[in-house]
């Protein structure tokens, strides 16, 4: 689709779109590995974790509103204008929190503040996902399609290994107290430098050449054209997402402050831990999306994941409830390696599912309605399961009933990657 447009160029969009992307998941990163120094800081109390994670989730209240927004305007304008915005939004957000004075400093103010920054991180991000998406997968060579998409889902993950990284020489360097007081809020304040860095990277590309070559459905706003003739295609996506988000927020969020405060896991090991099973994934990701721009993505990939973790859930989770620092570290490696088929084809699945007129608006929606309502609330949905059933398998069962849902939805969503997806775009096109 886009073979007049220099591999160079391709490069740079891959990049432009994947530091927004880095951004968005450093920060959701960093706040899981340090929920239990947040809840300290902000939130004191007996249910000061169950606190800390409500307000992380709070922030995904407005991120479908961004989506909305974004998309619209990100399908009327061009993507390029549009992740500029986003990237501000998020970059300025995070550095905010890592400034934010405590409880102790401004009482009930520090809370507040906390959750207005979280929101209107929540806000940018919404607008993140799909245009990054479009521009990875616009820009791609037809052959390559799978394989330029899997850098969405990669770069979040290595956003995670490089805040785990940066959370574990912390957790070495300072005493449990500093980190606590003060080591927790300085990989914060790195995110405004990528921002700006980011926000040059996007400004200096032109828009996608399928963008520019396209024309809109009709008149109507891009929401509303995919609300009304794209719809089934919004649930599908939605159900295949969550099972991968629900994952996601777990390994993120859930499972280092879980390990922490209820087993007593050492932070230093909970974070090597999370390095060793991350790094499992990335180092698997490219080589499955290589393979599923050669296969197809459905049945070897969307299929099988989400199959295999009905099966694995509850083993897994007795290796993580051993308390052994060994078995954690297996269960990290096993979620990594079955997460990584599913995340190496599903960004470019899921683009597919919607034309390039309205994709940035249906990617934003599917995928804001599944994170906001499945990955951001995981955390405070498992923490509350431990605790009100006494059960600490219970998040196994949660994670079996979800992966039911993306087995059916990975059934019911076509396959596109044995379909071209528009004609070779030709080397000059028309300005929109």
């Amino acid at each position: 689709m886009t073979a007049s447009v220099p591999a160079p160029v391709r490069r740079k969009a891959v990049l432009a779109a994947s530091i927004g992307n880095f951004i968005e998941w450093f920060e959701f990163g960093l706040y899981g590995f340090f929920a239990a120094a947040i809840a300290a800081n902000f939130f004191p109390g007996s249910h000061s974790l169950i606190s800390t994670f409500a307000a992380f989730g709070v922030s995904f209240v407005l991120r479908p509103l961004g989506a909305l927004i974004f998309g619209h305007f990100g399908d009327r304008m061009g993507r390029r204008t549009t992740l500029s915005i986003s990237i501000i939004g998020m970059s300025a957000a995070t550095f905010v929190i890592g400034l934010l004075p405590n409880y102790d400093g401004i009482g009930l103010a520090a809370p507040i503040l906390l959750v207005v920054a979280r929101v209107v991180q929540g806000f940018s991000a919404g607008g993140e996902f799909g245009g990054a998406t479009a521009f990875m997968v616009e820009y791609a060579p037809a052959h390559r399609r799978t394989f330029y998409g899997s850098w969405q889902m990669f770069t979040q993950f290595a956003a995670t290994l490089v805040a785990t990284v940066i959370g574990a020489l912390l957790s070495m360097a300072l005493t449990p107290e500093a980190l606590t007081d003060w080591g927790w809020r300085v990989p914060f304040l790195v995110t405004l430098p990528l921002g700006a860095i980011g926000l040059y990277l996007r400004l200096r590309l032109d828009e996608t050449p399928e963008f520019q070559a396209s024309s809109p459905e009709d008149s109507g706003a891009p929401l509303m054209i995919t609300l009304r003739k794209h719809w089934p295609n919004v649930l599908k996506v939605i159900g295949l997402i969550i099972s991968g988000t629900t994952c996601t927020y777990m390994v993120q969020a859930f499972w280092p402050a879980f390990l922490v405060k209820n087993l007593g896991i050492a932070q230093a090991d909970m974070f090597i831990a999370m390095m060793v099973g991350i790094s499992a994934l990335l180092l698997t990701c490219p080589a499955w999306a290589l393979l599923a721009d050669r296969i197809g993505r459905r049945k070897p990939f969307l299929i099988a994941t989400p199959m295999a973790l009905m099966v694995l859930a509850i083993p897994m989770y007795q290796l993580i409830l051993s308390g052994s620092f060994a078995l954690i570290v297996l269960a990290y490696v096993l979620l990594g390696l079955l997460m990584a088929p599913s995340l190496a084809a599903i960004s470019t699945a899921i683009a597919e599912a919607f034309p390039t007129e309205v994709r940035y608006s249906g990617l934003s929606l599917a995928y804001s309605a599944a994170v906001s309502i499945f990955g951001g609330s995981t955390p405070l949905i498992l923490s509350t399961l431990v605790e009100t059933t006494g059960n600490p398998m219970s998040p196994a069962y949660y994670l079996i009933a979800v992966a039911a849902v993306s087995v059916l939805a990975a059934f019911a969503l076509a396959d596109t990657s044995t379909k071209p997806a528009r004609a070779e775009v030709a080397e000059e096109v028309p300005a929109r």
